[in-house]
C-alpha cells in the first residue's frame, strides 16, 4: 500500500526565529511538511491561493492582517483548508474568535513543541484540538455565562471596522488604507469615525491603545 503524501502547511508568522523554530518541529515528521511561509496575514492568504497547502498555521498578531483576519479571509475563500491558530495567549476571548473565524484548533507557543504536531494531525482529521487544561475553563465559563443570561462574547466592531483599526494603529495613512483594502479614502475616513464613534475614544492614540488592548497589534 502507496504511503500518503505528506500534510502541506502553510507557516505564518511575522517573527523569523518563531517560524524557523515551528518549522522545525513539523518538518522533522514524516507525515508533515511546510511548503509556504508568510510574515503576516495578508502574505498567508496569498500564499495559501497560490500554493497548494492542506493546513494553514496562522499566528494571531501579525502586521497588516491578524491571523484572526486571515481565517476569516481563508474560510470564506478555500472553505477546504485547515485552520489552526498559533498563539502566545491564553485568551478566552481569542479562542471564540479562532472558532468563528473557521479554525479548528488552538495551540499555545508555549508548548507548540508538545501539542502542534498532534494539532495538526487532529485538524486534518477535521478533529477540533483545544490546548490542554483549556477545556474545564471555557466550559466553566460558557455555562456561567448561561446561567447570567449571557451567550458567547460580542465583537463590539464589524470585521471591516477591525481591519481598518488595526491599519490606523500600525500608522497607516487613509489613502495607503484605502490601497490594501481596496476601498477609497473617504470610506475609510467614514469607518474611522464610526470606530471613535463606537469605542468612545477621540483620537488615533486612543485607537492604538484599544488596538492593543485586543490584540491587534504588538505594544
Amino acid at each position: 500500500m502507496p504511503a500518503r503524501p505528506p500534510i502541506r502547511v502553510l507557516l505564518a508568522d511575522d517573527h523569523t526565529l518563531v517560524r524557523r523554530g515551528v518549522r522545525l518541529i513539523l518538518d522533522g515528521e514524516p507525515d508533515l511538511s511546510v511548503v509556504a511561509e508568510a510574515g503576516d496575514g495578508a502574505e498567508a492568504v496569498a500564499a495559501a491561493r497560490a500554493t497548494e497547502v492542506d493546513l494553514a498555521v496562522l499566528d494571531v498578531a501579525m502586521p497588516r492582517m491578524t491571523g484572526l483576519q486571515a481565517a476569516r479571509e481563508l474560510s470564506r475563500r478555500l472553505p477546504e483548508l485547515r485552520i489552526l491558530i498559533l498563539t502566545m495567549y491564553d485568551n478566552e476571548q481569542y479562542f471564540f474568535e479562532a472558532l468563528k473565524a473557521g479554525a479548528c484548533g488552538y495551540v499555545l507557543k508555549s508548548v507548540a513543541d508538545r501539542d502542534l504536531v498532534e494539532a495538526c494531525r487532529a485538524a486534518v482529521r477535521d478533529e477540533p484540538f483545544i490546548y490542554p487544561g483549556a477545556e474545564r475553563a471555557l466550559v466553566r465559563s460558557y455555562l456561567d455565562r448561561l446561567h447570567s443570561g449571557g451567550g458567547l462574547p460580542e465583537r463590539p466592531i464589524t470585521e471591516r471596522e477591525e481591519e481598518i483599526l488595526k491599519l490606523v494603529a500600525e500608522g497607516h495613512t487613509s489613502k495607503e488604507i484605502g490601497e490594501l483594502l481596496f476601498i477609497s479614502a473617504k470610506t475609510v475616513e467614514r469607518h474611522r469615525a464610526n470606530l471613535l464613534q463606537k469605542l468612545g475614544v477621540r483620537d488615533r492614540l486612543e485607537l492604538t491603545r484599544y488596538a492593543i488592548r485586543a490584540g491587534l497589534i504588538e505594544p
